[in-house]
């Protein structure tokens, strides 16, 4: 019996049944209290009275087991370790709830669960050595900074800034157009595999979906959906990464554009979004002074304890920035061996410190050579 779902398989059996976009979904949950049992318990006279609700879907709601196998879905899952996480669930991207038009599930791989702001980086499949170089760098910064990468798995530039993120020890998650348990393209599957174990993948679409054109656009308003700006790396004007960003500029997303050579097509999306508004990128200083989390601002996922709030030391340092950064108390101006003799450091490892405490904007280089805090 459908009153015998659990609100957990309530919101499966919906989120895959065809024909029903998420707009008419979430318009349901709201008309009948936010219980997904209640959809199922309504009837198909109340539930056409639902604005976008005709016989069609009230059928298709009614007969849903002609159209899902719950159970087979559900030893899929199992199968797979693949949890789904609905609208009321805490690891729901917090961001994507605030859309008009959001999933009210998401299938996911991998343990990672979006306590970190997100920044996604999409761009061309066809993509050069340069954008693809651009995409990596800028994910790997972002990545260090304490930023979850978002993209979508894809050929070219979305490839790039995964392994970028990877490469430097932090979280990303990959979006994909179909399924979960298809791997698009399957080149790819070494670094799905990564992805399942330190960070995450997602996808709307249940078992065995396969991509199209509505699937791929469904899939980039979710990556913008998640995240507090999108970054185009490459992308000529009729790129899928263009839908992305035109879903960034609905939902209120800051919108990043990397330039390119004028000569080719490869950045002529690129050209136009910036050309259109969007704020053009040369680092990921850029990202952070137009989201704010310059002069210890910084992402909420990595903040300071209660300690260090109190302590005024800034959010967001590892534990070497943090023994760099205590050495700046009044006003010191320190050479790096100085830095050296005082935190124990070996110079390679002060080095890196150093520079992630310039890029967080946090010590400044003077002309001498030594360091002072801003």
């Amino acid at each position: 019996m459908s009153s015998e779902l659990t609100e957990q398989q309530a919101f499966l059996v919906l989120n895959a049944l065809p024909n029903i976009g998420p707009i008419t979904l979430n318009r349901l949950l709201e008309e009948l209290g936010g219980d997904p049992r209640e959809i199922f318990t309504a009837g198909a006279r109340r539930l056409s009275a639902v604005q976008g609700v005709g016989p069609v879907i009230s059928a298709t709601i009614t007969g849903w087991r002609e159209h899902f196998d719950l159970a087979r879905e559900e030893e899929r899952m199992a199968q797979a370790h693949v949890a789904f996480l609905t609208t009321h669930d805490a690891a729901y991207p917090r961001l994507l709830k605030e859309i008009h038009d959001p999933p009210i599930g998401l299938y996911r791989r991998g343990g990672y669960d979006f306590a970190q702001p997100c920044i996604a980086i999409v761009g061309s499949r066809r993509t050069t050595l340069y954008g693809q170089s651009v995409a990596k760098r800028l994910g790997a910064d972002l990545a260090r900074l304490g930023f979850c990468v978002v993209s979508g798995l894809a050929r070219g530039i979305d490839t790039a800034a995964h392994e970028g993120a990877l490469e430097a020890g932090g979280k990303t998650a990959a979006v994909l157009g179909t399924g979960i348990d298809l791997i698009y393209p399957p080149e790819n599957l070494g670094l799905y595999r990564r992805l399942e174990e330190s960070g995450a993948i997602l996808s709307e679409f249940p078992f065995g979906r396969r991509a199209d054109k509505q699937s791929f656009a469904m899939r980039n308003r979710i990556v913008a959906g998640i995240c507090e700006a999108v970054v185009v790396v490459e992308s000529d004007v009729s790129g899928g990464a263009m839908i992305t960003a035109r879903f960034a500029g609905e939902q209120g997303r800051q919108l990043f554009a990397v330039p390119g050579r004028i000569d080719q097509n490869s950045s002529a999306g690129c050209h136009q979004l910036i050309r259109d508004g969007a704020t053009l990128l040369t680092s990921v200083e850029d990202i952070l002074s137009e989201l704010n989390y310059l002069d210890g601002l910084r992402p909420a996922a990595i903040g300071a304890s209660a300690g260090d709030v109190a302590a005024g030391r800034p959010a967001n340092l590892t534990d070497d920035e943090a023994r760099v950064y205590e050495c700046f108390r009044g006003g010191a101006m320190l050479s790096p061996d100085a830095l050296a003799s005082h935190t124990d450091l070996p110079a390679a490892q002060l080095s890196a410190t150093l520079m992630m405490l310039e890029l967080k904007r946090l010590i400044a280089k003077r002309a001498d050579g030594t360091f002072e805090a801003r």
